[in-house]
């Protein structure tokens, strides 16, 4: 948690208040601070900035002097369509990709993602993840999240408008590597990334679900010769976009 962020209702007048027991707790337990210290701030859905602490009390703390004056960091100019993955994994990945500032996540079903998982109450906590990711990258603009449960009539009604944009697939058997795919893109300075990024979930996608994606402009690209959990697949793919996306 790198960043205390609160809702506009609790900021009035250069004064905030903190009830969230987590938020309390990190600023006890990890940042030791007392009255008097200065801590970083954000306003959800607005700017970053800093306040003093006033009071500590165990279910509140008070702060004076809260200067929100700094933008949050643009996003990733990026939609990442995931395969729903396993409720355990989801929260991780929902936070890295908010961490990472990942525009559009479109949560997606596959032939590998399990009918349960569409009755996860992992869903329904969406927003505290993404806060959880926001905090952590020190941001305070949430990306939008849609949730798609059938796989063909997304890709072959809805991805149209997203088709107009360079999309790739994950793919561990694709004959043409991330790498190589990036290089044909131009260089370090003036690559043209790709706007829409398809990730799968544990497993990956079917043939059948490559297929598809194939014959609307989305290539598949592979990470190399190892075959990767989600999690480090969405760390490494993302990873491009935040060493090009500010070249």
């Amino acid at each position: 948690m790198n960043c205390i962020l609160l809702p506009s209702a609790q900021i009035q007048n250069s004064i905030a208040t903190i009830t969230d027991h987590l938020q309390i707790a990190h600023i006890n337990q990890v940042l030791k601070a007392d009255v008097g210290a200065c801590i970083k701030i954000g306003e959800i859905g607005g700017k970053l900035g800093r306040a003093v602490i006033q009071t500590i009390t165990e279910n509140a703390i008070l702060l004076k002097d809260v200067q929100l004056t700094e933008a949050p960091p643009a996003k990733l100019d990026l939609t990442v369509v995931l395969a729903l993955p396993r409720p355990k994994v989801l929260r991780r990945l929902i936070m890295d990709m908010t961490a990472m500032g990942v525009r559009d996540i479109i949560l997606l079903n596959s032939y590998r993602s399990q009918k349960s998982y569409w009755q996860s109450p992992m869903l329904r906590r969406l927003d505290e993840f993404v806060l959880e990711g926001l905090q952590q990258g020190v941001d305070t603009i949430a990306p939008s999240i849609t949730l798609k449960p059938r796989f063909k009539p997304f890709i072959e009604d809805e991805f149209a408008a997203l088709a107009a944009r360079k999309a790739i697939v994950a793919h561990p058997y694709a004959n043409v590597s991330l790498k190589d795919y990036l290089q044909n893109q131009g260089d370090a300075f003036q690559r043209e990334l790709p706007n829409v990024v398809f990730i799968g979930a544990e497993g990956g996608w079917i043939d059948f679900e490559i297929e598809l994606l194939a014959a609307h402009s989305c290539q598949p690209v592979s990470l190399g010769s190892r075959i990767l959990r989600t999690e480090a697949a969405v760390n490494a793919i993302l990873g491009q976009w935040l060493l090009y996306s500010d070249s």
